[in-house]
């Protein structure tokens, strides 16, 4: 509360997209379609997995909780998307700007380290596999997914209530679609460099050390794969955690184009349109790349269908 007493800046303007009318419908459209679809796709996944018996697995347990934060992601940024687009000058308190900021970091940062446990999942199954039911109890993917959440929300909460201290003197306007970290320090008239430190620390901790214990132990499973003799065994065990690293892929990969390609000289124009990678794309491809390259997956929404259709088939 300290922090709102001296904050001048009491609404935020989001300038969001800028484009004529008819450009402006079809941003519209498609930005609609993209939400929708990512709604229903990770509602799909949860759904599924809560389905069949044959994916109430530690892998599936996870991705249940990878999809839930990919729908709070998306539900925390692009409803908020469509209303710029509409009306062009979105303005919003500076409270609501630090709470998207807040449960868009926590999503993210969750992402992060369930990306990494499922990472630990396939190194488990893959290269010891005769420990994998001992370590990975139901109790142990309770237990660390609930840690996941926690530290999410906790330190997040930390660096948010460290901006909330800094003093908001304006110009109030940011040329994003999104309450994000540096059009927010933007506005300030204070010194970030606390912050900013605080900031940089935690995100060592919660996004490149996960990186890299991702990179160490994809070596070690594609060594173990490649050390497997029969072809069909490799295909086999490749195949079960391809769909993960393919998520995996995409999420840091969209991460490097928008932290380490731009520069501090290039325009917020091309960076706010390079956030919605992460943003937007990732959540709506997640339930995608499973559904396409998982089998598992691929049975369960067959036989889903299937059941649909003898449903509709007796009621005929």
């Amino acid at each position: 509360m300290q922090g709102m007493n001296v904050t001048a800046i009491t609404v935020v303007h989001l300038l969001g997209f800028q484009g004529t009318h008819r450009v402006t419908f079809i941003v519209f459209f498609l930005f609609f379609v993209v939400y929708f679809v990512t709604l229903c796709g990770n509602l799909v996944i949860i759904a599924l997995v809560s389905y069949s018996r044959n994916l109430h697995t530690p892998m599936y347990f996870f991705l249940t909780h990878l999809s839930v934060s990919d729908i709070l992601l998306a539900t925390d940024i692009l409803p908020n998307i469509l209303h710029a687009v509409v009306v062009k000058d979105n303005i919003i308190s500076f409270t609501d700007c630090m709470a998207q900021f807040y449960f868009f970091d926590v999503s993210e940062t969750a992402d992060c380290l369930l990306l990494t446990v499922m990472c630990y999942d396939r190194y488990l199954a893959i290269c010891q596999p005769l420990h994998y039911p001992y370590i990975m109890t139901h109790q142990f993917c309770r237990r660390m997914v609930m840690v996941t959440w926690m530290i999410s929300a906790c330190v997040v909460l930390i660096h948010t209530l460290t901006i909330t201290k800094l003093n908001f003197c304006g110009p109030n306007r940011i040329d994003h679609f999104f309450c994000d970290l540096d059009p927010i320090l933007q506005l300030s008239c204070s010194d970030i460099t606390v912050v900013e430190i605080e900031v940089t620390t935690l995100s060592a901790l919660l996004v490149v050390i996960p990186f890299f214990i991702i990179i160490i132990s994809y070596t070690y499973i594609i060594f173990t794969i490649l050390q497997i003799p029969s072809t069909t065994g490799r295909h086999k065990a490749f195949s079960t955690c391809s769909a993960h690293l393919g998520v995996v892929s995409m999420y840091y990969g969209t991460l490097l184009c928008v932290y380490l390609v731009p520069n501090r000289n290039q325009s917020w124009n091309i960076t706010k349109y390079l956030s919605l990678l992460y943003t937007v794309v990732t959540p709506l491809m997640n339930p995608i790349i499973y559904s396409l390259r998982n089998k598992d997956l691929q049975k369960v929404i067959e036989k889903f269908i299937n059941y649909l259709n003898n449903i509709a088939k007796n009621h005929q």
